[in-house]
């Protein structure tokens, strides 16, 4: 009996039936081994009761089965009686497996859809797809081949920094122009509020600069890209860590990329894991970015000098020096001692103060 399997579907009922007649025993007489009314088994024959654990156990001693093939007949009788469901189910469930569809709906980068026809669509035409199994990539650009696959969050926040940054009108991107507002940049980073020039200053150089606020989960600071047939750079931040360190340290990094051309096969994408970077333009634009932060050398010189014992006094007296606002020099400090703790005081959020100029989407702000 272990061996049998149905062709077609039948009540337990029937099984039992068929076991007590190839054993001549009568319905009474194996009520009476089992110790169960005789009610209870004609029931189960004629497919009015359903099959217990504690009847399944039962079968499985008379019978020498296991309780699990009368469990496994009962789900499966009761199975079959259930109608198919419609396969909308499993579609739907594919598409919210892969697709972070509810935060999307919520920050209204795709429609609020009626129907599921609608929900695909949207999903499709937001990730440039034409099918659930297709790989995204960016418009203009061949997808790069990550150490660490882009997740499909990550791609979302991506490419509603491409929606956003497409729509901006800038002039053609000058390398050159970036170069020379290098300086005017680092002028910025003496005071929290001068943060919001910085817009300004990149998009008189053409190079777009969008912030979106990136869905949970995303482990996502930055990004840089190029659109418009690899001519017109694009920076995307997070602001996930809107301290004023990290903010300049995040958009001189993905800046580095830009003035090296990086990312026209595809985003260059900043995570949460710099420590074990092993991408070469990462560690490239890691330490440029560090520089402008502040200068190596003379970074090096007052670690050299004052550590471990680290003063507000000789903080202060340094940044003034270097002419960079305390955070960031705070910053550069945790980042190349370990010592987090470290003046965490002197590290204002800014994220109030970029998002007032900057294009932004989330953090309040509706586009």
């Amino acid at each position: 009996m272990n061996k049998f399997v149905p062709a077609e579907t039948f009540p337990p009922g029937e099984f039992l039936r068929d076991e007590l007649d190839a054993r001549g025993w009568t319905q009474t007489e194996f009520a009476e081994m089992i110790g169960r009314p005789v009610r209870l088994v004609n029931e189960i024959i004629a497919g009015k009761r359903a099959v217990t654990p504690e009847t399944a156990r039962d079968f499985a001693a008379a019978f020498g089965t296991s309780a699990q093939l009368w469990m496994n007949l009962e789900t499966t009788w009761q199975l079959s009686k259930v109608p198919p469901r419609d396969a909308s189910i499993a579609r739907e469930a594919a598409l919210r497996e892969r697709f972070p569809v509810r935060e999307m709906m919520k920050r209204g980068w795709i429609s609020a859809s009626k129907t599921l026809d609608e929900l695909e669509a949207s999903l499709f035409n937001f990730f440039g797809i034409k099918s659930i199994l297709d790989p995204i990539f960016l418009p203009h650009a061949a997808r790069r081949n990550y150490a660490r696959d882009v997740t499909t969050i990550q791609w979302a926040w991506i490419l509603r920094i491409n929606q956003l940054a497409s729509a901006l009108q800038l002039k053609p991107y000058s390398e050159a122009k970036l170069r020379l507002a290098i300086p005017e940049l680092e002028k910025q980073m003496m005071e929290p509020e001068n943060i919001r020039h910085v817009p300004k200053i990149l998009s008189d150089c053409g190079v777009r600069f969008v912030v979106a606020e990136p869905i949970p989960g995303s482990e996502i600071q930055g990004v840089c890209f190029w659109i418009n047939n690899n001519k017109a750079p694009v920076i995307g931040l997070t602001l996930k860590g809107d301290q004023i360190d990290k903010f300049w340290f995040n958009l001189w990094h993905e800046l580095e990329h830009v003035l090296n051309g990086d990312g026209k096969n595809g985003p260059i994408l900043e995570n949460f894991d710099e420590m074990t970077e092993t991408d070469e333009s990462e560690k490239l634009a890691n330490i440029a970015a560090a520089d402008h932060c502040v200068p190596h050398a003379a970074m090096r010189d007052f670690i050299l000098r004052h550590n471990p014992m680290f003063s507000e006094k000789s903080l202060l007296g340094f940044a003034r020096i270097v002419k960079r606002h305390p955070g960031i020099v705070a910053g550069q400090i945790q980042r190349q001692t370990g010592r987090w703790e470290l003046f965490k005081k002197y590290q204002p959020r800014v994220r109030h103060i970029i998002v007032e100029t900057a294009l932004t989407d989330g953090y309040g702000v509706t586009i």
